[in-house]
């Protein structure tokens, strides 16, 4: 993936979907999404899959939207928006998957002008432990959602869960199971690397003829909530700005850590809380990009 990628998306206005589910303390899933947008210059679209109420102490209680709503939320946006790239984040159930896949497959029938880059963050679990997504969902995404998706973004667990496999216990088993998932159908996986232990927070990106090493410092902080629909918002959002994927991740890696530090110091509730995305930044940091290996 080189300036290709962004090459035909920098010719039209600036916008991006989110397809996720709304949180209502305001930390993760859609709003997070959106504030991602906002923050780096892009207009922000949603389709909410699921509404949860929940807070900074977990989730209380999930209520997955109806197939049909969600497939004419994205209608409603696609037909009329000039949209240029596309998050994607918790489905819920194996039917919003194929909701979801449904309304994306036929436009995206080819790689050319017009055709929005997909991010997809396979948000399975809360990072409070609870189920985000019922039976029947891992194999839906395999077969219906993963060959439409330009950069799949799993942790650990979730890389884990999609795989059938242990959870990767090092930098080798990121990249091993990197090209596992690629071989279901991502054009490239970013592997997130968080859990595991470390002085820093390594990511692998994976394609087809590479493997890139992004490193940053890991941040002691109780609000990290929201990271990873942050982080794959920000790629997108990159994307839509130009950048070429590779640079993206190094841009959207810089911006959550920076929004990490942002809320270091943070009181909004009496758990784990989130990052604040609340400035604008014109550009990714120079030293953050990744390396071939």
């Amino acid at each position: 993936m080189d300036r290709g990628d962004a090459a035909r998306v920098t010719q039209r206005t600036p916008i991006a979907l989110t397809i996720a589910g709304s949180d209502s303390g305001g930390g993760a899933g859609v709003q997070a999404d959106l504030k991602t947008f906002s923050a780096l210059g892009v207009y922000g679209a949603s389709a909410i899959t699921a509404l949860t109420a929940q807070n900074t102490l977990g989730v209380r209680a999930i209520h997955a939207a109806p197939p049909e709503i969600v497939r004419a939320e994205i209608d409603a946006v696609l037909d009329d928006f000039c949209v240029a790239a596309i998050k994607i984040g918790m489905l819920a159930n194996a039917a919003i998957v194929e909701a979801v896949a449904d309304a994306l497959g036929s436009r995206l029938l080819t790689v050319g002008e017009g055709r929005p880059f997909i991010v997809y963050d396979p948000v399975l679990a809360a990072s409070s432990g609870e189920a985000l997504a019922g039976a029947g969902f891992v194999a839906a995404v395999k077969s219906k959602l993963l060959p439409l998706v330009d950069c799949l973004t799993p942790n650990i667990p979730e890389a884990a869960r999609l795989l059938d496999e242990p959870a990767a216990q090092s930098e080798a088993d990121l990249a091993r199971q990197g090209r596992e998932l690629l071989a279901l159908g991502p054009r490239a996986v970013l592997m997130k690397g968080g859990h595991l232990d470390g002085a820093e927070a390594v990511d692998l990106l994976v394609t087809a003829d590479r493997v890139l090493r992004f490193a940053a410092p890991r941040i002691a902080s109780p609000n990290t909530h929201g990271t990873g629909c942050t982080l794959s918002a920000a790629i997108a959002a990159y994307v839509v700005r130009g950048l070429p994927l590779a640079e993206a991740v190094a841009a959207a890696k810089f911006f959550v850590s920076a929004a990490i530090e942002r809320a270091l110091s943070a009181k909004l509730g009496a758990g784990a809380g989130p990052l604040l995305q609340t400035a604008p930044f014109a550009s990714a940091d120079p030293g953050g990009q990744g390396r071939g290996r």
